[in-house]
């Protein structure tokens, strides 16, 4: 039996404003990218996150972002990889705080928004996120796009390396997400959606904007808790997924 695991960006609010619906989305996913204040969340916000995580058995990451709270992180932005790495380092450990208040620990960390994708090919950044993970301690994985720097850079550092897929986002032919400012880039028909879900843990390939078929090796599946209806599509992947024979479980 195949086995992948459920993730989705959570903790993305700030004071009163929330975007996400975090408590339902806890009752379905295996791991939780949770904001730690540089593109989204705050304080009270990344503890209380943390706390129902923590109450529902689901594993806490550290999703660190450019210092970037007017463009929720998704504004590309020259930062220098010493002054990126102590900010990576910062926001992991500013989740462990929250964590382990709550019984629990940071067990991985992802990128958000444009220095996930960043990271992807240049390999300064990507070096000075690995540098970020390596100086909170702790060995822990990473979690980015199949074939990127840095993933291979983190297996290089001797963390774990861990592929992850998007079953609503659009693929180049190269496995590459297309840019979200092009017409396509986030599959928005909730079938197509759980179809590419089924694909992806099943068989490793998703169909690619161009109609390709390329292989897409991941052993984590994010589901974007900010568009519509997604709790509702989080659940019905979840399902399929079981009807397939998918075990859902999380990666660490």
């Amino acid at each position: 039996m195949s086995a992948i695991d459920l993730n989705a960006d959570l903790g993305e609010g700030f004071g009163r404003w929330r975007l996400t619906d975090d408590e339902q989305l806890l009752s379905v996913v295996t791991s939780a990218n949770v904001a730690c204040g540089f593109h989204a969340g705050d304080a009270p916000t990344m503890r209380r996150v943390c706390e129902l995580a923590a109450a529902r058995g689901v594993t806490i990451g550290a999703q660190v972002s450019y210092r970037d709270l007017a463009g929720f992180g998704r504004r590309a932005m020259e930062v220098p990889p010493a002054e990126l790495a102590a900010e990576v380092a910062y926001q992991i450990g500013a989740l462990g705080v929250f964590a382990r208040a709550a019984g629990a620990r940071v067990a991985y960390v992802k990128p958000h928004g444009a220095l996930y994708n960043r990271v992807v090919r240049d390999e300064e950044q990507a070096g000075a996120v690995v540098d970020g993970v390596l100086l909170a301690g702790g060995a822990l994985p990473v979690l980015g796009l199949p074939g990127s720097r840095l993933l291979e850079l983190a297996a290089k550092a001797g963390l774990p390396a861990v592929p992850e897929a998007f079953a609503d986002r659009a693929y180049t032919d190269e496995g590459t997400l297309v840019p979200r400012g092009r017409e396509g880039a986030v599959v928005t028909d909730p079938e197509a959606v759980v179809a590419r879900s089924v694909d992806l843990a099943r068989s490793g390939t998703v169909v690619s904007h161009s109609g390709a078929r390329i292989g897409v090796r991941a052993r984590s599946l994010c589901l974007h808790g900010d568009t519509p209806g997604a709790v509702e599509l989080a659940r019905r992947v979840r399902r399929r997924l079981e009807t397939a024979g998918v075990r859902v479980e999380a990666f660490v």
